[in-house]
This record gives C-alpha cells, sequence and structure tokens, in this order.
C-alpha cells in the first residue's frame, strides 16, 4: 500500500501556536526506580537572574558533555551515570531537582552531604526551598515515623499505594524531609507522586511569603485607618474651605500611601493565592487517605496554611475596602469645597453687580450733569451769535431774551444726543 503524498501544510499559524501547544507537555513526569533520593532546591529569581542561570546549567552540561537547554528554553534534564538533573524556570522562582541512587532505609547520609552536587552550578538567587525527598520501598511505619517531629508530623495513604510522611520541619543541614515509602507504585506512578510532593513543598512555601507582607502592612493599614477616622470627625467639627482644603490635603496623602502600600503588596497576595491554589490541586492530584493515628498533610496544611492564607486575603479586602472609604471621604470634601467656592463666587457676583449698579447710577448723574454743562456752552455760543446779529440789526429782541429762550431748546437738544449715542451703544 503506497502513502498518499501529503502537501505541507501551507497556511500561516499564529506566531505562539507552538508556545501554546508545547506548554501542554511542559515538565512532563518521569519514572523513578525504587529506592530513589531526589533533592530539590528552589530559588528566588528575576529575569535578568533566569538568564544568567540558563547560561549557567547550559556551560555546567557542555562541560560534562551533556545536552544542554536550548535557548530561551525553561526546563531541562540532564542525565548522568550517577542521577540527573531536572531544571525548570518558573515566573519567579527557578528549581533545580537531583536525582540520585538512595538508601533503603532512609535519610542516609544526611542531605547535607550530597548537596555538593549543587556547587558546580552558580546559585541563581535567594534560596526558598530545599527538600529531601527519599522514596524506599516498604518498612515499619512506626518505626520510620520515629525519623521526624512527631509534634508536626503529617502521615498519609497516597495514590493507593504508597505512604508519604514529613514534619515540614527543616533539618539540622536546612532540608525539609519527606519520605516516600513505596507499596507497589511502579516507576510511573512514583515519577508523578514525587514531584507533585515537591511541588506541595515548593508552592506551600511560595504561598507563605505573602504572611510576612502582610505582617509588614497591617500597621500602616491601621494607621492610614486611623487618619481617616480622625478626618472623618473634623469634617463633622469643623468647616470652611480653609479648613476643608487642609483635610482634604490629608486625605490625598492618606490615599496615596494606601495605593502605594497596594501596589507593593498586590502582586504577592496574588501570588499566594495562586501559589496556594496550586497546592490544593496537587493534594486532590495526590489522592491521600489518612492513616490512623496521625494527621493527613492536607489536614496539617489546612490547619497551619489557612490562616495565613486568610490574613493574607483580609490585608488584601481590607486595603480594598479602605481604599473605598477614602474616595468616599474625598469625594465628600471636594463637594464641600466646591460649595463653598460656589458661594464665594455667588457671593462676589453680587457685589460686582452692586458695584455695576453704583457705577450705572454714577453714570447717569454724570450724564445729567454732562448735558447742564454742554447746554450752558451751547447757550453760550448761541449768546455770541445774538449778540453779534442784534449789532448787525439782524435781531429785533434783547439778545438776552433770545439766549433766555435757547436754553430749553439747547438742553432738549443735548439730551436728545446723548440719549442717541446712548441707545447707539446699546443701553436702555
Amino acid at each position: 500500500m503506497t502513502t498518499a503524498h501529503v502537501r505541507p501544510f501551507a497556511l500561516a499559524p499564529h506566531p505562539l501556536r507552538d508556545v501554546v501547544l508545547g506548554e501542554v507537555h511542559a515538565r512532563p513526569f518521569h519514572p523513578l526506580e525504587s529506592p530513589r533520593r531526589l533533592l530539590h532546591f528552589a530559588f528566588m529569581t528575576d529575569p535578568a537572574r533566569a538568564a544568567a542561570d540558563r547560561a549557567a546549567v547550559a556551560s555546567w552540561c557542555v562541560a560534562r558533555g551533556i545536552a544542554a537547554p536550548g535557548e530561551g528554553a525553561k526546563h531541562h534534564r540532564a542525565h548522568w551515570v550517577n542521577g540527573s538533573l531536572r531544571w525548570e524556570q518558573h515566573s519567579e522562582f527557578t528549581t533545580f531537582t537531583w536525582e540520585m541512587s538512595g538508601a533503603s532505609d532512609g535519610f542516609t547520609p544526611a542531605a547535607a552531604a550530597v548537596a555538593s552536587v549543587m556547587e558546580g552550578i552558580a546559585q541563581p538567587g535567594p534560596l526558598l526551598v530545599a527538600a529531601d525527598l527519599h522514596l524506599v520501598v516498604g518498612g515499619d511505619l512506626d518505626e520510620l515515623a520515629g525519623l521526624f517531629d512527631p509534634a508536626s508530623l503529617a502521615v498519609s495513604q497516597v495514590d493507593g499505594a504508597a505512604v508519604a510522611m514529613t514534619d515540614f520541619r527543616p533539618d539540622a543541614g536546612g532540608f525539609v524531609r519527606i519520605l516516600v515509602v513505596d507499596q507497589g507504585l511502579g516507576p510511573a506512578r512514583a515519577g508523578a507522586l514525587t514531584q507533585r510532593l515537591l511541588e506541595i513543598e515548593t508552592y506551600r512555601t511560595l504561598a507563605l511569603l505573602g504572611l510576612p507582607e502582610a505582617h509588614r502592612i497591617s500597621p500602616r493599614i491601621g494607621e492610614i485607618e486611623a487618619g481617616l477616622t480622625r478626618i472623618a470627625s473634623a469634617m463633622q467639627a469643623e468647616s470652611g474651605l480653609v479648613t476643608d482644603h487642609k483635610l482634604l490635603g490629608e486625605l490625598t496623602a492618606l490615599a496615596a500611601t494606601l495605593e502605594a502600600e497596594s501596589a507593593r503588596s498586590s502582586y504577592r497576595f496574588g501570588a499566594s493565592r495562586a501559589y496556594d491554589g496550586i497546592v490544593q490541586q496537587r493534594l486532590v492530584a495526590i489522592r491521600e487517605r489518612e492513616v490512623d493515628g496521625w494527621p493527613s498533610i492536607a489536614a496539617f496544611l489546612s490547619r497551619r496554611m489557612g490562616p495565613a492564607m486568610r490574613t493574607c486575603a483580609m490585608l488584601e479586602d481590607r486595603q480594598a475596602r479602605l481604599s473605598e472609604k477614602l474616595s468616599r471621604a474625598a469625594n465628600l470634601l471636594r463637594t464641600r469645597v466646591d460649595v463653598e467656592i460656589e458661594r464665594q463666587n455667588r457671593d462676589l457676583l453680587s457685589a460686582m453687580n452692586e458695584r455695576a449698579r453704583m457705577q450705572l447710577r454714577l453714570q447717569q448723574t454724570v450724564e445729567g450733569l454732562s448735558v447742564a454743562a454742554i447746554s450752558y456752552y451751547v447757550v453760550g455760543l448761541a449768546g455770541y451769535v445774538f449778540k453779534g446779529a442784534k449789532d448787525a440789526g439782524l435781531l429785533p429782541v434783547d439778545p438776552g431774551m433770545a439766549m433766555a429762550v435757547a436754553v430749553p431748546v439747547a438742553v432738549l437738544g443735548v439730551a436728545l444726543v446723548v440719549r442717541r449715542i446712548r441707545r447707539g451703544h446699546g443701553e436702555p
């Protein structure tokens, strides 16, 4: 049977298509044979540190003749004779998981004695997570539980074929120890289970980073709330444009402080919520059941992590509600300031109107006087005309009598001219 020739896919793909499709297959589970030991590290990084770390891992691989991660790669698995390294980069942290042969009794030798595997790679950032996970075959659970602090020991039947136990406490070398007792997992399930348990340890630690941030900003939120209460009381007791302007300035300063704190903490609180969600998903995925006599891993984390997550959520909600209160108070103060300014503008306009009326009366008075003055000069000029006409024999009456008769005529004529000029200017 011949294979029909298939033309190449000619449609132009989205530039992110390969990235999106590849994400589904990123960070796959790898099978593990029991017994096995995994040293897991998580370092906080930023984009610059992540780029330097990728280059350092690539150099480490090349020096040992191992395939190096490609440019821009976010995860890589390197194998050598005695084990393997799983390297992964995330948004704000990078993990190294070293897989090596393990002892059947667990935690021997101490993790600090074999942690030298990290010395060949430069530390990419501050260390946040260090876990020592042992996958062992069988064993007495009571004896194995004696390796941990009984006050915080959590034990769970997981994945139907294993028992996981940990006390979530760092040992003398700084490693949180996790013991997985294989009761018939098989390599594939063992690889998936160990990776999920390490993710629970990693993400529960990252989720708890929000708690110190909550403790840091809690006093600042209290100060802002006290300032808002004081300003609200002053708004009830005092009023006036100067006072309101002062209170508005103080309120604006409080709002700016709150927004700055909110901007600093919002990412951390949001990340804590996301990491806590991943922890809950991984707890569901391992399908744990309680083992008589011990609390389960989920119960332990719920009791210890739950209050911390609620504290972060409470502080975030407190910030949001305080921001709304500050906004309402600022709007109220601005309304009071606007009303006061409008009242002052009204008084100013009233004063200006009164001055305009006074100016109008003064103008009318001046116009009346100007009519009299102009009429006086007009009659005076007419008097000279009358005297000249009398001397020339053209005026049969006395010039004084003629001037007396000319007075009302001159006044009426000047008044009519002034009125016409005023109407030309649009005045009544």
